[in-house]
């Protein structure tokens, strides 16, 4: 008759201890694949904001009233239907969601791969790595700066000192005619596009779709959208420090909003009825 025997001293522990399950469906997010789609997922979502964003910030050629009326419009979303700006911070609440987990997944999954690698002999082999991914740890980190600075810069008006609240074409001119920040959008948007060039591409292979008759086309679907966003963003820097975008004679108002709700005109470097932000 066989007999349980007690563990023998060299029976080797666990690498890692697994964590706690969370109900159904949250635990998918504690596997590896699902932490890679909630990756793959969210940079959907912010990719589409990007294109979005960077499309709007084009009215900026149209002149001040064109670029003021197109920021009205994002904060009349929605009509009489629902208070005024509610279905904008509504988007801006998804979009910070978005931003976290996108965030907290990519942080996750290079813990698991940290703890992975510890666990052979030897270095990490890159010769599978391109550039783009060897560099998704640094351009990661900029973006994240990036994005504070950017909104410091133009929607808090924390960095420059001719900030104007509610006057966009003022405000972008003002900050991107300093050459220091001007440089900095350059080399935050190049780190951009690095970055969503390597998104792009393992972003469909996440979700599934990997398959060598595709891969042509994926690479060129993640060059086309990386350049299309660096070569929109990269312009706007550039046409101001350039004088395609500039205030001269500048003559046109701009349209503000008071406490009411009520439109009211003020010529540019006023801003005593305004309330809201510059982008």
């Amino acid at each position: 008759m066989a007999q349980a025997t007690s563990p023998s001293r060299h029976d080797v522990a666990p690498v890692r201890r697994r964590p706690n399950p969370l109900p159904w469906p949250l635990n998918i997010y504690q596997t590896a694949i699902g932490k890679k789609y909630a990756m793959a997922v969210t940079g959907i979502g912010l990719l589409g904001f990007v294109i979005v964003h960077m499309i709007g910030n084009l009215h900026i050629y149209e002149g001040p009233r064109q670029v003021h009326e197109y920021a009205e419009a994002l904060r009349d979303l929605g009509g009489h239907l629902v208070p005024r700006t509610f279905l904008l911070w509504v988007m801006r609440i998804g979009l910070i969601g978005m931003f976290g987990l996108h965030i907290h997944s990519a942080w996750s999954l290079s813990r698991m791969s940290h703890k992975a690698d510890r666990s052979y002999v030897g270095n990490r082999n890159y010769i599978a790595a391109n550039f783009a991914s060897r560099t998704m740890r640094w351009t990661g980190p900029i973006i994240l700066l990036y994005v504070f600075f950017h909104l410091a810069d133009l929607t808090w008006g924390w960095v420059d000192d001719d900030w104007v609240r509610g006057d966009v074409y003022n405000n972008v001119y003002s900050s991107m005619s300093a050459v220091p920040i001007a440089l900095i959008y350059i080399a935050a948007n190049i780190a951009l596009a690095i970055h969503i060039f390597h998104g792009a591409w393992s972003m469909f292979q996440s979700l599934g779709i990997n398959n060598p008759r595709y891969n042509n086309l994926r690479r060129g679907i993640a060059q086309g959208l990386a350049g299309l966003i660096l070569v929109g963003n990269l312009s706007f820097p550039l046409a101001v420090q350039f004088g395609l975008v500039d205030q001269d004679n500048r003559a046109d108002p701009i349209g503000f909003v008071d406490e009411d709700g009520n439109s009211v005109l003020e010529s540019h470097g006023t801003d005593s009825h305004s309330t809201e932000g510059g982008e």
